[in-house]
């Protein structure tokens, strides 16, 4: 499902005008549905590896991928990171990251600039000296090359310069405003002043990306309602260093769900501490359940299931709806190429008769399994309608062959439904 056009009905405030700027061919801002994107966390160096997981963060469904670019064997690194890619058959835009020697590496290693899609700068973490004109070298490499730049400012690497004239000049001020307002009001000064000579070098207005990141969730929101209404750039939104498990998620979710909610934000990340070993992609899936479940965009087949309660003490319908989940994200890739639609497919698996019914006909195909000391039987319901009852030990079995015929059947391409 596309987002509606700006200025649309709905549930939510309208989204945000703005400018398109093109990531290699993906476009962010205006009505262009929120971009998902994630970052790597290998050492950039090491192609092979970044390219492995370069990969699997765009097929779990990262439009975006961006890398650290922090030194010469990262730069050097770069051009063959993108022909890796490219043999894989991944047309994925790379952004690189670049922190206090980006004006020296990009004019270093003009291969690195090239293969490129984007670069993002902190204005914070240009230099300590001559840091507008390291930025402007930076611009001018991205105005040869034709790349969009997202200027991101973070509250922990904020142009110190720049914030301590601020709170000089509030604190002599008749009417001096709370330090965390002069704060916010640096971060915002120092993203459309770099914004504005980056315009000034030569970079063209849609060319021009912006961040303002934070940790705290309050001040996220107000950053960006501040932000949104000073400039038309597209806005990208994250909570930085949002944490690891639950915390990372929650509050992630809370700062992006407000934001989106009220038009803002045109590409976001989630940016969650993995555990030792865990899988990164995980961020990838927790941004697209946001915009999943904020019904801004559909990604993958949406899962109703029963929380338990004293009534379903057996762990089945639990292990049932794991199952059901896992299967459906691992059929994705080749369901969205052969069944076009499936992504908006609901399913409900449910474990007793309290809402299990009910829940099952809302979707478009669910089971009710029996509770404790229910019936040992679990009806199955098709768009609303009773279809069969499963009963012994192969319900998941049953149930998943029933699922395939679904999808078959409702999300067949148009030329085989035109054969029917």
């Amino acid at each position: 499902m596309s987002l509606p056009t700006v200025g649309a009905p709905g549930p939510f405030a309208p989204r945000r005008p703005s400018v398109t700027a093109f990531v290699r061919g993906v476009g962010v801002g205006a009505s262009h549905p929120v971009v998902v994107q994630s970052m790597t966390n290998t050492d950039t160096a090491d192609a092979a590896a970044t390219a492995l997981q370069v990969a699997a963060l765009h097929r779990a469904g990262s439009q975006i991928v961006r890398v650290t670019v922090n030194n010469d064997e990262a730069a050097a690194a770069v051009p063959e990171l993108r022909a890796r890619l490219d043999d894989m058959g991944l047309d994925v835009p790379l952004v690189g990251d670049f922190h206090y020697n980006g004006h020296l590496l990009l004019t270093k290693y003009p291969a690195c600039a090239a293969a490129l899609d984007k670069y993002r700068i902190n204005p914070g973490n240009v230099g300590t000296r001559h840091r507008d004109a390291n930025f402007t070298q930076i611009v001018q490499v991205a105005i040869d090359h034709a790349k969009p730049v997202r200027i991101g400012v973070n509250w922990g690497s904020l142009d110190q310069d720049l914030l301590t004239q601020m709170m000089n000049a509030n604190a002599s001020s008749a009417a001096p405003r709370d330090a965390k307002d002069v704060y916010i009001e640096a971060m915002l000064e120092s993203a459309l002043r770099s914004a504005a000579l980056a315009e000034e070098v030569g970079l063209p207005h849609d060319r021009i990306l912006i961040s303002a990141k934070v940790s705290v969730v309050a001040d996220l929101v107000e950053v960006y309602r501040r932000l949104a209404r000073r400039c038309d750039y597209p806005l990208h939104l994250g909570l930085t260093e949002a944490g690891m498990g639950a915390k990372g998620i929650v509050a992630s979710t809370a700062g992006l769900a407000i934001l989106l909610g009220e038009g803002i934000g045109d590409t976001i990340r989630v940016s969650l501490t993995p555990k030792p070993g865990g899988d990164r992609s995980e961020e990838v899936f927790v941004a697209q359940q946001i915009l999943q479940s904020l019904g801004m965009r559909s990604f993958a087949p949406q899962v109703t299931a029963c929380p338990g309660c004293g009534r379903t003490t057996s762990t089945f319908f639990q292990h049932m709806a794991e199952d059901i989940q896992t299967y459906l994200r691992e059929q994705m890739p080749v369901w969205k190429q052969s069944h076009p639609g499936v992504v908006e497919m609901k399913v409900a698996v449910m474990g007793c008769v309290v809402n299990g019914p009910g829940e099952s006909k809302h979707a478009n195909i669910g089971i009710s399994l029996p509770g404790t000391f229910e019936e040992p039987k679990a009806p199955v319901y098709v768009d609303g309608k009773l279809l069969t009852t499963l009963k012994g030990d192969r319900i998941v079995a049953e149930f998943l062959e029933i699922l395939d015929a679904y999808v078959a059947r409702t999300y067949a391409p148009a030329e085989s439904a035109a054969l029917v």
